[in-house]
């Protein structure tokens, strides 16, 4: 999967490592360094604590950040709309993060693909 389809393409499933690393950690860089350039520049909030370059980098990795979570609940055998459950406070957060970054996602195909980690012989 190349990185157009795994970042702006709803279709297919994700493993637990590329979502780890292609997802989390990626994100995770690209806030911590918006935030640096904020209070580098000058232009951090100190009442709100984001600046316009967090605001736009914000704005920019959230359809990123739906999509991969989609695929994500897909590699589990479950529906997309799955995503909605972050917006239960704290409960919302520490599910997905369970759900998505610890448990194993389906073995084999399932109705939204083939297993992203199953090796040619296993496929």
């Amino acid at each position: 999967m190349d990185l157009k389809q795994f970042y702006l393409s709803p279709q297919g499933r994700v493993g637990r490592q590329d979502w780890w690393l292609k997802y989390v950690l990626v994100f995770v860089v690209i806030s911590v360094v918006a935030s640096v350039l904020d209070a580098g520049l000058g232009l951090m909030d100190p009442e709100s604590g984001y600046g316009p370059v967090s605001i736009i980098a914000t704005l920019v990795i959230i359809y990123p950040a739906i999509i991969v979570t989609i695929k994500r609940y897909h590699d589990r055998n479950k529906s997309g709309w799955w995503v909605l459950i972050a917006l239960i406070p704290i409960v919302g957060a520490i599910w997905q993060i369970i759900e998505l970054g610890f448990l194993r996602g389906t073995v084999g195909q399932n109705r939204f693909g083939s297993d992203p980690v199953a090796t040619p012989a296993m496929a």
